[in-house]
Parts: C-alpha cells; sequence; structure tokens
C-alpha cells in the first residue's frame, strides 16, 4: 500500500512537471530555423555527443530512445546565449538606365560603414519530466528551444540609413520552440528504442526595407532611401508538426551505438504585413489596404549517429557525426491575400501586390562531435567533468549569406561540471561558438533588393548581400535534474544514478 501511495505521488509531481513544461511560453529563442550551436546544459558541455550517451531527459533533442535510461525525472536547465556578429557591406555601384534599369556605363566596389549585430541575452530553456510507467516503458514531455540569434541591426549609421537594412533591421518579437512527447521502450537489455511527436510553436516577426523604385516606369535610384518602404513580417501562430525516431544498441556496458532521424518540418502559417510607404511625390496619396499574407519555408531533416565507449562507468567518451537536410529551406514565400496599394501614381488604382520570394538556397550540412565526461569522487560526493567539441559545416552558400541568418563553418569548445547530491544532480556548461569569416565577393552575392511593387523581375537585379561577415557566440547554462526513480538493475546506467536510486 505504502509502494502505491508513493508512485501515485511521483505520478502526480511528473504530470504537474510535465503539464507545467507544455505549458511554458518558449521565449525569445528562434530564428528562421538555423541553429548556432547544440542545445541543453549537460549535452552541450559535452560538445553535443549525445547521441549515443544521452541517458537523462537532455535525450529528448538529440535520442530519444536514450530517455528510457532517465526512469521517473524532471529536468530544467536554461542557458543564456550570447552572441555578436559584424559586417561590412560591399556593392557595385553602376550608372544605369533610368527607362530600363540596365547597365550603361562603368561600375566601381563600393565599401559601406560596418555595422554590428546583437542578440537579447536571454534564457532559453528546456522543461521536461518523464514517468516509468512499467519496467519495460518510460514516457516523458517537454518543451524546449534552440540556441539561435533573434539579431538586431541599427536604422541608421553615422547619421544615415544602415546600410544592411535591405536585409534585416532586427526579428524582435520572434519565438520559436519545440513542444513533444514521446516515449522509450527496452525490448531486451540491449535496445532500447524511443519516439517522439511534437511541433515547432511560436512566432517569426521582422522588420526590413523594401524598395519601391521601379526603374523600368519611373526614375529613381535603386536604394534612394526616399523609396525605401519600411515593412514588418509577423508570422504565426506557427504550429508545424514534427517527429523524431531514435535507438539505441548496448552490446556490453563497455559499449553504446545510437541513431536517430527528426523528420522535416514544413511551415505553413497565417502573417501579417505592414508597411510605411515611401517618401517619394508618386506615393504621396498612396495607401495600403489588407495585411493578410499566408508564410511557408521548410526546416530540414536531421540525422545522428553515435559510438559511446564506457570504461569501469567512470570515464565516457563519444564520437558523433550528424547530416542535416537544409536543402529544403529554399526559399521563404510571402503570398499576400487581399493586400491592395491603391493610388499609386503611375499605376492602376488598385495595384494587389504579389507574392514576393526571399531566396535562401541552403545546402545540406556535415558535422562532427567528440566528448565525454569522467566521474569522480570528492568530499563524499561524486563529481562529472565534462568536456567536448563540434566541427559544424556551414548550410549557407556564400552567395547566398546575409545578416537575416549569419552562418558560417564552426567549431565549438565546451566543458562543464555537474554534482550528484542524492537524487538531485546540479550541472553547469560553458562553451564558446568560433566561426569562420566569410566574405561575399559582390559580384557574387546572389540575394535581390526586394520589390513589392515590381511585376517582373530585372534582368540585372540590385542584389544586397555582398560584403564580410563574422561572428561568435558564448553559452553559459545551469540545469538541475530530480530521478524519482532509476532504469532497472541491468541497464548500463551509470553507477552513480543507480545509486540515487536506492
Amino acid at each position: 500500500m505504502i509502494r502505491v501511495q508513493k508512485l501515485m505521488n511521483r505520478a502526480a509531481i511528473l504530470a504537474a512537471a510535465a503539464a507545467g513544461a507544455l505549458a511554458v511560453p518558449a521565449g525569445d529563442a528562434g530564428a528562421a530555423g538555423l541553429y548556432f550551436t547544440d542545445r541543453g546544459v549537460r549535452p552541450s558541455s559535452r560538445g553535443g555527443a549525445y547521441i549515443a550517451g544521452g541517458d537523462d531527459l537532455g535525450a529528448i533533442a538529440y535520442n530519444p530512445a536514450g530517455v528510457y535510461e532517465a526512469g521517473s525525472q524532471v529536468l530544467i536547465d536554461a542557458a543564456l546565449f550570447e552572441w555578436r556578429s559584424q559586417y561590412t557591406r560591399q556593392a557595385i555601384v553602376r550608372q544605369v538606365d533610368p527607362n530600363t534599369g540596365e547597365p550603361t556605363g562603368a561600375s566601381f566596389v563600393q565599401t559601406m560603414a560596418p555595422v554590428t549585430g546583437t542578440a537579447p541575452v536571454l534564457p532559453i530553456p528546456t522543461l521536461a519530466a518523464s514517468f516509468k510507467v512499467a519496467p519495460q516503458w518510460v514516457v516523458w514531455g517537454g518543451v524546449w528551444a534552440p540556441y539561435a540569434a533573434i539579431a538586431s541591426y541599427p536604422e541608421q549609421v553615422n547619421g544615415m540609413p544602415a546600410p544592411q537594412r535591405y536585409a534585416l533591421f532586427t526579428m524582435d518579437g520572434s519565438a520559436l520552440a519545440l513542444v513533444g512527447a514521446g516515449a522509450a521502450y527496452a525490448p531486451s537489455p540491449a535496445w532500447r528504442l524511443g519516439a517522439a511527436l511534437g511541433a515547432v510553436v511560436g512566432t517569426f516577426n521582422s522588420r526590413m526595407v523594401v524598395s519601391g523604385c521601379v526603374p523600368e516606369r519611373m526614375f529613381c535610384a535603386p536604394e534612394d532611401p526616399e523609396w525605401d518602404i519600411h515593412s514588418e513580417l509577423s508570422v504565426g501562430p506557427i504550429v508545424a508538426p514534427t517527429g523524431q525516431l531514435g535507438a539505441l544498441f548496448i552490446p556490453s556496458r563497455a559499449w553504446r551505438v545510437g541513431l536517430a532521424f527528426q523528420l522535416p518540418v514544413w511551415v505553413r502559417a497565417p502573417a501579417t504585413v505592414r508597411a510605411r510607404l515611401p517618401a517619394a511625390p508618386v506615393f504621396e496619396r498612396a495607401v495600403q489596404e489588407g495585411e493578410d499574407a499566408d508564410v511557408s519555408f521548410d526546416l530540414p531533416w536531421i540525422l545522428r549517429a553515435g559510438v559511446e565507449a564506457r570504461v569501469e562507468d567512470d570515464l565516457r567518451v563519444e564520437l558523433g557525426v550528424g547530416m542535416e537536410g537544409w536543402g529544403m529551406h529554399d526559399d521563404i514565400l510571402v503570398e499576400p491575400d487581399g493586400l491592395v496599394l491603391r493610388d499609386v501614381v503611375g499605376f492602376p488604382e488598385e495595384f494587389h501586390v504579389p507574392a514576393v520570394e526571399f531566396p535562401r538556397r541552403f545546402e545540406a550540412s556535415l558535422s562532427a562531435r567528440l566528448g565525454g565526461e569522467y566521474s569522480v569522487e570528492l568530499a563524499g560526493r561524486r563529481w562529472d567533468l565534462r568536456a567536448g567539441a563540434s566541427f559544424e559545416q556551414t548550410a549557407v552558400p556564400p552567395e547566398y549569406l546575409t545578416v537575416l541568418t549569419i552562418d558560417a563553418t564552426k567549431v565549438t569548445a565546451a566543458a562543464g561540471l555537474g554534482v550528484h547530491l542524492g537524487r538531485w544532480r546540479l550541472d553547469a556548461s560553458y562553451a564558446h561558438v568560433f566561426a569562420a569569416g566569410v566574405r561575399v565577393d559582390p559580384a557574387d552575392a546572389r540575394v535581390p533588393q526586394v520589390s513589392p511593387v515590381r511585376a517582373n523581375p530585372p534582368e540585372s537585379p540590385n542584389t544586397i548581400n555582398g560584403g564580410a561577415y563574422s561572428a561568435r557566440a558564448n553559452v553559459v547554462g545551469l540545469g538541475v535534474a530530480y530521478t524519482f526513480e532509476a532504469a532497472p538493475e541491468g541497464s548500463a546506467t551509470p553507477r552513480a544514478a543507480r545509486a540515487a536510486a536506492r
């Protein structure tokens, strides 16, 4: 009877924790599907090498099969993601025919004033709970957000309109997270299988400038501030289903092999478009009617694999590899629904704004991770010393790189510490992301200046993404896990976790 009552109490606590996790707002923690580094306090301190070695609720973002080792557990962690970038724009300046927009004379490269991008340093959470409903089954639920920058750039530099304005002012107000639930099953001592269903939820918001200049219809310069249209795109609510499958093979206590597959995410969401029309005389009487639109973009599938070696349960080292199908992220399409510009000089009385495509042209990327942890007894406590490093190939071809999502080939170095206090485990981590600098030759730049009033794309579009890019990030995390009931004896769970269950 006492045993039954304990189980009921634990179930009630876990249910409340899971409900709280699923109800918590995502926070400002997502941006355009681009994840700057691995996430989770304990996993990131191992350099993201957590596909085969994940044995707590941190595994929900890496391999759901590993959650079986967590047993009945609650995990709360948060990381402060400090990010900074710099961009020095270069553009080819040409003399053009005002009637056709075609180049008519010599050209030269103009280097503009550098701008610095920043992101708010806010806690990015993981909240999750699991419950061992039977000796072979563990179920869980949680919410977690990617470590990504919500970039902001200045609107003016040296009293002039900022040179990056045609790509981005800010993504302030964006908030993307994953909400999910799943189960892990142990059909035998050597196998763990896991599956999860969830959704990417939240909102995406961006402010930028598009051009009201139409060279083939009237006299204007493409980047004349008088023709700037300040626009804001708000996408949401976003609810995009996804799922994850995972497996662990444990041939002996010394070895674990993990494999996991994250399904793609197809985002199809309503949006609103708000604009401040140009100061040019042809727009003097113009007004915008309607603001509804539909937005679509795709986020990638992810395949992960890892092998972990364990020595006497004290030393654990994992080598992991990954492939991300970013080739799916080809563009962001904005399709207005009844959005009209009225009374623009030289246009029909009602000009229905056409669909606008923001080209992305991302490519599949590869990554590798090496990390682990070493457990020692010190001052009557068990301590976990962790370290790791990762290498990630960029998904963005240089000719399509913009300040909207700065990405580059990255190396991340990380370290962390955990201490066991009975059933409690406290974790801390630090990681630094070194990103390679990228220079986009203006002649190779392929991101055109967007103009919602241009019916046909020009043969020689004005591109807005040439120049030099750099970025880096620091991640500091703290977390706590409480284990009510660990995985059964005979699993490959470290003895510290088994001791906590006694």
